[in-house]
């Protein structure tokens, strides 16, 4: 068995303990807090959807801890950036220099600061409404649970930023997935109880067990899944009688371009009447709440309908087929059969748009699976369609770049030694 790479040993154990601190600070209730209290109005509000979409994404926030605000901020401000990409000029502009990209890193920073002192006031004032949930209420504990929250989102942006620059993989995203993993053994003991209590009959477990492992099998398929449109590089004169031969490569369209985003901006907007009505007591919100409550046909309608709105829309902003067209063109590439230019960007855009529908029909499916299963095998599923599209997407994404970390090693040790190797004929024919 080969010895593993120092490098990647160190890279490997730098992201270990960053996530390990990053679980111990998710585990910390902010000072000033009555936990138990704001936690038991929280399971019997109507806003239990909102907080429960935060801690999915690793903040803690139904549970005060000092990183409760977790990634979202950061993850807000990047969309927000993004999607500006897809309609300001000057942004996208910016997006494909070098220098631009430092500045759009160094403004999303900012408002990443801004939107976490947004959110965290909001959140003191909604834990003071809250009866024995902050025990002394006032400006004083409200500054300081300001500034804690903005403190704790603030370093977990800096400690996602070193797992991506020291460490292996996407800082951000492994941040999220560790959070979500964390859940599996309380929701393996919380299955166990529900057998011990009647509430569900072994075979449910059993079935339930299985169509997660179904579930999550088909999630890695789709994941890797793309369609390969094929790409002729001719032969070139490169000058001094370099000649570059001619390439056929692909350009892979995956089925699931747009990843787990369109449902996790479709649940936001779901959830809204609910959580304005908890906070509100507004009867015209309740009555809108109680209609889209989860497991009703007309929020499975409009949860999937929205999810396909979206897939389709945040496809459209982060793949731009005229700037892929443009520089195939540049190259001298081209689609067989297909004129360079405008007609090829036409042409990708055509198997986009047939690709991405399975793919979004695909994602409404999987958000809707812990709704289904709740309903079907009475179970209440901690680990939902966008739990499961997290952790395959980034595990994944992980393991590659893990093996291209090992297969660039193994590259640049061959070349080393292949370079030796030729010094040494050297000396011995001189």
């Amino acid at each position: 068995m080969m010895a593993m790479d120092p490098e990647l040993k160190r890279k490997l154990w730098f992201t270990f303990l960053a996530l390990l601190i990053y679980r111990v600070g998710a585990h910390i209730a902010a000072p000033g807090v009555n936990v138990a209290a704001l936690a038991d109005f929280i399971r019997n509000s109507g806003a239990a959807g909102f907080f429960g979409l935060y801690d999915t994404l690793g903040g803690g926030l139904s549970r005060a801890t000092v990183f409760a605000l977790g990634i979202m901020p950061y993850i807000s401000a990047s969309i927000i950036f993004q999607l500006a990409g897809g309609v300001a000029p000057s942004v996208t502009k910016m997006q494909k220099d070098e220098e631009g990209q430092k500045k759009i890193t160094q403004w999303t920073r900012y408002l990443t600061v801004f939107i976490s002192l947004s959110q965290a006031y909001t959140f003191a004032l909604f834990t003071e409404s809250i009866p024995g949930a902050m025990p002394n209420p006032g400006f004083a504990s409200r500054f300081l649970m300001v500034i804690t929250l903005t403190a704790g989102a603030i370093f977990v942006m800096w400690l996602g930023e070193q797992i991506t620059e020291r460490g292996i993989g996407n800082g951000m995203s492994l941040l999220i997935t560790f959070s979500i993993l964390e859940r599996v053994w309380p929701g393996f003991l919380q299955l166990l109880n529900y057998v011990k209590g009647n509430v569900v009959t072994p075979i449910g477990a059993v079935l339930f067990i299985a169509m997660l492992i179904a579930v999550m099998a088909a999630v890695t398929g789709m994941t890797m899944a793309a369609r390969r449109i094929p790409i002729q590089i001719p032969r070139k004169v490169m000058g001094r009688g370099r000649i570059r031969e001619g390439q056929k490569t692909f350009i892979p369209i995956r089925l699931i371009t747009a990843g787990v985003m369109p449902i996790i901006f479709a649940q936001t907007i779901i959830i809204v009447p609910g959580t304005l009505a908890s906070f509100t007591k507004n009867p015209v919100l309740t009555d809108i709440a109680a209609f889209f409550s989860p497991g009703n046909m007309p929020y499975d309608i409009v949860f999937s309908l929205m999810i396909l709105v979206f897939t389709y829309f945040y496809t459209s902003i982060i793949f731009n087929s005229v700037d892929l067209a443009e520089n195939l063109k540049k190259q001298g590439g081209f689609i067989p059969g297909v004129k360079p230019g405008a007609s090829t960007a036409d042409y990708i855009d055509g198997v986009l748009g047939r690709v991405t529908f399975p793919g979004a029909v695909f994602l409404a499916l999987v958000a809707l699976f812990p709704i289904l299963v709740s309903k079907w095998l009475n179970v209440q599923s901690q680990f939902g369609g966008t739990s499961v599209l997290i952790v395959v997407g980034v595990l994944l994404d992980t393991i590659a770049q893990v093996e291209q970390h090992r297969t660039l090693r193994h590259y640049d040790s061959f070349m080393k030694g292949g370079r030796v190797k030729f010094r040494g004929r050297q000396q011995r024919f001189m």
